[in-house]
């Protein structure tokens, strides 16, 4: 990886997220193994092509030889809820939320493959320009400490120890599960917990399939439902919710303000 390369308008944690979700599919594209490279180079594109105007960007890539896509799924692909996966898998946050992620900077992302031949995934970014203000953090509040206990549920492992990072940053105690039906058995065993934060798409039950069942267990234990999408089936205003990819910002002020709510 190259160590000379300008700075990139974007935020640290949304970024981290898409990677580690781009990962995973690609991890999820060889299901008999397979060869992951990530590459991020300078480029320069002196007219505009595609969806990017001419200028400096940073060309991040993620490349898999799994089973690749045909021309109809490359077009669907970018689509809300567009998955090859069977319900229940994958991280929640599709290519895109990825590809919303790369326009909000003034970027792009863009699909190479062929059925057999694998697949790249470039995620174009601006160079930010010398002395100015990333976007990204223009409006971010400022992030203060927290106390309490999370309890976190994720099925994908590198997902949730992004997320968990973030928190124990934050200043809380985090304990980790994988499945609802784990968080169901931690709760039945009396573990103190102040806020319940879980993913929306998991094997078994979903996010808001945990949190109903919390709430006739525990009615005042605060729940955040983390998503991929905006809008998500099922649920009602009264369900607090946490859009992927999202920044620490993001996440404190949402976990804050539940923790808030319910001390009142």
């Amino acid at each position: 990886m190259p160590t000379d390369l300008p700075a990139a308008v974007a935020d640290a944690n949304q970024l981290e997220m898409a990677l580690l979700n781009l990962t995973v599919n690609a991890r999820d594209a060889m299901p008999d193994g397979g060869n992951l490279t990530i590459a991020l180079a300078a480029d320069n594109l002196e007219h505009d092509h595609g969806g990017l105007r001419r200028g400096r960007y940073l060309r991040l890539c993620v490349h898999d030889t799994g089973i690749g896509m045909d021309a109809a799924t490359r077009a669907h692909a970018t689509e809300p809820f567009f998955s090859t996966k069977g319900i229940g898998r994958g991280t929640g946050l599709g290519l895109s939320m990825v590809h919303g992620l790369a326009a909000q900077l003034g970027g792009a992302l863009t699909i190479e493959s062929e059925p057999g031949e694998g697949t790249t995934i470039k995620i174009w970014l601006p160079v930010a320009e010398a002395g100015s203000r990333n976007p990204a953090q223009a409006t971010d509040p400022e992030v203060g400490p927290g106390s309490g206990t999370v309890l976190l549920v994720d099925d994908e492992a590198l997902v949730r120890a992004s997320t968990a990072e973030m928190l124990t940053e934050l200043g809380y105690f985090v304990i980790e599960v994988e499945s609802a039906r784990e968080a169901l058995r931690r709760l039945d065993e009396e573990v103190s917990v102040d806020i319940l934060v879980t993913d929306h798409l998991m094997p078994g039950m979903t996010g808001t399939a945990l949190i109903a069942t919390v709430r006739k267990r525990r009615p005042n234990l605060p729940a955040l439902l983390v998503s991929g999408y905006a809008d998500v089936d099922g649920t009602g205003p009264e369900l607090e919710r946490l859009t992927k990819p999202f920044r620490q910002a993001e996440l404190s002020a949402a976990v804050a303000k539940l923790l808030l709510a319910s001390d009142a």
